[in-house]
C-alpha cells in the first residue's frame, strides 16, 4: 500500500504564537504515524514561487494522511495557526511504480 504525504509551504508571521500550533500538532501526528522528511532547512526556488518554510510529512498510508488532517485534534491545532501563518498544503498518495532506469 502506498504511503501518504503532506507537502506544505508555509509563511509564518508570528513565530512565538506559531509555537502553540507546533505543540498542538504533535499528538495527532503521533496518533496517525507521521514522520517528518523535510522540516524547514535550506532550499532553492529555481522556478515558480515559494514560502519561507517547507515541509514534507510521511504517513503510513494515504488514508492515515487524510484522517490526520480531518481529525478533531488536528483541526484544533489549525485554529492556533490560522491567524499567525498562511499555508499551501496538499495531501498526496505516494508512488510505488517503475523508476527511471527500471
Amino acid at each position: 500500500m502506498p504511503k501518504g504525504y503532506w507537502i506544505g509551504r508555509v509563511e509564518v508571521f508570528d513565530v512565538e504564537a506559531y509555537k502553540a500550533y507546533q505543540a498542538a500538532n504533535a499528538a495527532p501526528f503521533k496518533k496517525y504515524g507521521a514522520r517528518f522528511l523535510v522540516r524547514a532547512g535550506r532550499f532553492e526556488t529555481p522556478e515558480g514561487e515559494s514560502r519561507s518554510r517547507n515541509v514534507v510529512i510521511e504517513f503510513p498510508s494515504y488514508q492515515a494522511a487524510v484522517d490526520c488532517w480531518h481529525s478533531p485534534e488536528y483541526q484544533a491545532a489549525i485554529a492556533l495557526r490560522k491567524d499567525v501563518s498562511v499555508i499551501d498544503l496538499i495531501l498526496i498518495e505516494g508512488y510505488e511504480g517503475a523508476q527511471p532506469g527500471d
